[in-house]
């Protein structure tokens, strides 16, 4: 059963979908949210709101929920070597092809990352164009600016 709850943040209002003890979507206040998911806080997703919130006041690098990822091979290998972009850094969308194998999977890469269930958690804000301008984010440039920034200000 998916349970989801929604958070007020500096960003927005975010929703956070649980499924069998895994985090496995994030929403915001514009998107769809899972039709068969039941509004309700768990201790989980109590957790996730409490670190995503830590997370937007520069207090919290890194995230321990467990997550819960659906999709092909190719989008599962992206997004966990999204996962290896430290806090504060970026890789572009060439590098990322890179680093699963495929140099020429950079358009790809994009929409997998644009795929990203998790947004923010799986931080595909941290990939950028090969120039180093901001270019494709499913929650907007603004948004990408935005958790980019704060993450120069609070980095080491």
């Amino acid at each position: 059963m998916k349970k989801i709850f929604f958070y007020k943040t500096d960003i927005g209002r975010i929703g956070i979908t649980e499924e069998g003890s895994f985090i496995t979507n994030l929403c915001f206040q514009t998107e769809n949210i899972p039709p068969d998911a039941i509004i309700c806080e768990t201790k989980l997703l109590k957790e996730a709101g409490e670190q995503l919130q830590s997370y937007l006041f520069g207090r919290r690098k890194h995230f321990t929920l467990p997550l819960a990822l659906s999709g092909t091979d190719f989008l599962l290998r992206v997004w966990k070597s999204i996962c290896t972009i430290p806090y504060g850094e970026t890789r572009s969308y060439q590098k990322i092809a890179q680093s699963i194998g495929n140099k020429n999977a950079s358009r790809a890469i994009g929409l997998a990352s644009n795929h990203n269930p998790i947004p923010i958690l799986i931080p595909c804000h941290r990939v950028i164009g090969a120039n180093g301008k901001l270019i494709g984010y499913r929650l907007g440039l603004r948004i990408k600016a935005y958790l980019l920034e704060l993450e120069k200000q609070h980095g080491d």
